[in-house]
């Protein structure tokens, strides 16, 4: 889908055909209108399709007439019936008097410029729309962070209250696996963001490298929170991990107490039931011997008992 839009006394409003000082926001776009862009603002082709590769890596590149950014942003998705957080590349193309963006999906960042929700916003001011976008694609992370972060608290909590599943587990190796993809796409970021300080090709404003760096400031601050949760949730899998192995090796071990107990009448009652003479057997002619018996046994039983429950087997 190709969307253009353009700002007049802060007031965005959408055009049907390319103007001077737009912003052209490409969603998952067909290759028409990709060739139709490409061709107008003479873009390689293949620069304007490196977005819709997941497997694409943040860079900077120069090419005669356009700068390409490309940078991963956060992205929230269903994965195995649940929410799950993911990155995808996002390309940024300046061009001449226009600004280009590509994405396979539609975001809630790029969502937030198309409402006119960002104050301040221009798609005259190329560089400053640019940083915006990194500015709120850090706060993103960030903001995915603290729920990754809050639904480990929730494993937890169950953890305390002895109601422990084992698919939290698997939900704790689920958040585990989107900080991975975090921690790596933002390092990512992270190199693109320095390389934007050190081209002079590339104009900025003083106000616009305030805004570079408070985007630095805060990229460098996610990945700092990522890292401590991804320690934090390493730290909480081990535990839940023990705490249900634990929990399973107590009920083998009352298992194995009560079946130690259950053990005895049967030997007591396998030696009387042996075929031989009845005078032998102690008992056998004393009236009420096998309620003598059975009390016995009995004993005997309380007494294994007590004994498993002093050496904490119980």
């Amino acid at each position: 889908m190709k969307t253009i839009y353009k700002t007049d006394n802060g007031i965005l409003s959408q055009k049907d055909v390319f103007e001077p000082e737009i912003w052209v926001n490409l969603i998952s776009p067909n290759m028409e209108e990709l060739t139709e862009v490409a061709g107008y603002y003479d873009i390689d082709l293949a620069d304007l399709r490196a977005a819709l590769d997941e497997e694409e890596s943040s860079r900077v590149q120069m090419e005669d007439g356009y700068t390409m950014i490309l940078v991963d942003i956060p992205f929230e998705e269903m994965r195995n019936e649940q929410r799950a957080y993911t990155t995808i590349p996002l390309g940024i193309i300046l061009v001449h008097k226009a600004i280009i963006t590509v994405c396979s999906e539609d975001t809630v960042i790029l969502n937030y410029f198309s409402n006119n929700r960002m104050r301040g916003f221009s798609t005259k001011k190329k560089m400053r729309f640019v940083y915006q976008l990194l500015l709120q694609t850090t706060n993103l992370y960030q903001a995915f962070l603290r729920v990754i972060d809050k639904k480990r608290s929730e494993i937890e909590k169950r953890v305390s209250s002895e109601t422990t599943e084992d698919k939290d587990l698997i939900n704790l190796h689920e958040l585990e696996t989107n900080l991975v993809y975090f921690a790596t796409s933002l390092s990512a970021n992270k190199v693109v963001l320095e390389r934007l300080t050190r081209y002079e090709r590339i104009k900025q404003y003083p106000e616009d490298k305030e805004l570079l760096d408070d985007v630095i400031i805060e990229n460098r601050q996610a990945i700092e929170m990522t890292n401590i949760y991804r320690d934090i949730i390493h730290g909480t899998r081990e535990l839940v991990s023990t705490i249900i192995n634990n929990r399973l090796n107590n009920v083998m071990k009352f298992l194995t107490s009560i079946t130690l107990v259950m053990a005895i009448p049967t030997i007591i009652s396998g030696l009387y039931g042996m075929n031989v003479s009845g005078k032998w057997m102690p008992l056998s002619s004393t009236p009420h011997g096998f309620l003598i018996i059975c009390a016995m046994i009995g004993f005997i039983c309380i007494l294994a008992l007590l004994i498993l429950r002093r050496r904490k087997m119980l």
